[in-house]
C-alpha cells in the first residue's frame, strides 16, 4: 500500500519538530524564611529570574521584619500547620543580623545554634506536593560595614564574622545543607550594602546569589 506524500512529509516535520522541543521546566515552590533582608525584596527578584528560565515557580515571602532566630522560631512554631500547607519543595533560610543587636535582641552564639537547629528541624518535617521533605539552603548573613550605631555596634560587626556566620557553616556541615555565601557576596560588592539593607541592585545580586546555588536542585 503506496503511502500519500504530503502525508509522509508532514510526519518528518512532526517527528523533527517534537524531537526539537525541550521538555518545559517542572513546577516549583520556594520559601523564603528569614528577617527583613529577606522580607524586604529579593523574593520577588528571585521569582523574576525563574520565570525567565522557564520554570513554573511560586516564590513564598515569610520574611519577618526584625526578628531574631529565637523570634522566627516562635513564629514557626505558631504558624507551623500554616506554613507546612504550602508544601514548600524548597526553603531559603537566612537568619542571624538582628541577633548581633546589642539592645533587647542580643543573642548569645550558643542559643542562636540551639535556635537554628530548631528552626531546620521544624522545616525538615514540612513535606513537598510529592511527599518528600523539602531541600534547605542555609545562607551566611551580609557584613555589617557602615553600621556603628544603636542597636548595632562595631562588636556586631565582628559578632557576624567571627561567631554568627562561622556557625551557620558549622551548621550546613552538621546537617548537610547547601550553603549560600551571602556573606562574601557583599564583601566584594560594598557598594550595594550601604547600611543593614542592600540596595535595590544588591537585592537582584542576592536574588541571583540564591539562584546559582538551588539551580543545581531543581
Amino acid at each position: 500500500m503506496k503511502i500519500n506524500s504530503k502525508i509522509l512529509l508532514f510526519m518528518f516535520l512532526f517527528i523533527i519538530t517534537m524531537g526539537s522541543c525541550s521538555s518545559p521546566r517542572p513546577g516549583v515552590i520556594i520559601l523564603c524564611a528569614g528577617d527583613s533582608i529577606t522580607a524586604a525584596d529579593y523574593p520577588r527578584f528571585l521569582q523574576k529570574i525563574l520565570q525567565k528560565e522557564g520554570y513554573r515557580a511560586k516564590v513564598l515571602n515569610w520574611g519577618r521584619n526584625g526578628y531574631t532566630s529565637g523570634e522566627y522560631l516562635d513564629f514557626l512554631k505558631e504558624n507551623h500547620n500554616h506554613l507546612a500547607q504550602k508544601h514548600p519543595e524548597f526553603i531559603l533560610l537566612q537568619l542571624g543580623t538582628n541577633d548581633v543587636r546589642i539592645d533587647g535582641d542580643h543573642t548569645s552564639s550558643p542559643q542562636f545554634y540551639q535556635n537554628m537547629k530548631k528552626i531546620i528541624s521544624i522545616f525538615r518535617s514540612f513535606r513537598s506536593l510529592s511527599g518528600r521533605s523539602p531541600h534547605i539552603f542555609l545562607a551566611t548573613v551580609p557584613p555589617l560595614h557602615r553600621i556603628k550605631s544603636f542597636p548595632f555596634s562595631p562588636h556586631s560587626r565582628i559578632r557576624i564574622e567571627k561567631e554568627i556566620n562561622p556557625t551557620i557553616r558549622k551548621l550546613c556541615k552538621e546537617e548537610n545543607l547547601p550553603l549560600v555565601d551571602n556573606y562574601t557576596l557583599f564583601s566584594q560588592s560594598p557598594q550595594l550594602l550601604p547600611d543593614v539593607h542592600p540596595t535595590r541592585k544588591g537585592y537582584k545580586l542576592l536574588a541571583k546569589n540564591w539562584y546559582q546555588v538551588i539551580e543545581k536542585y531543581l
